[in-house]
């Protein structure tokens, strides 16, 4: 794993978030001290967590706080303004 200063980050971001979309992670640094890590985002459509709602491994009250959640989301919403 690759270790870049904060300042090198701040100077190269588009190429960090090149470098995570093909699998890379890279350890941003401050002072010395590591402060932040960065790589692919897990990618995933929520398959599993509706297998483990219809598995019957949860409790009652642990769904409906679920489905709550999810009903209290808005899925529309308005559009992102013109740059």
């Amino acid at each position: 794993m690759r270790t870049i200063t904060a300042t090198e980050a701040s100077r190269s971001f588009a190429s960090l978030l090149d470098a995570a979309e093909n699998g890379e992670s890279v350890v941003i640094t401050r002072g010395g001290r590591r402060i932040a890590a960065l790589g692919p985002a897990a990618s995933s459509n929520g398959t599993e967590f509706l297998a483990l709602l219809g598995s019957g491994g949860v409790d009652s009250d642990f769904r409906g706080d679920v489905e709550k959640a999810r009903d209290a989301v808005i899925l529309e919403g308005p559009a992102w303004p013109d740059d």
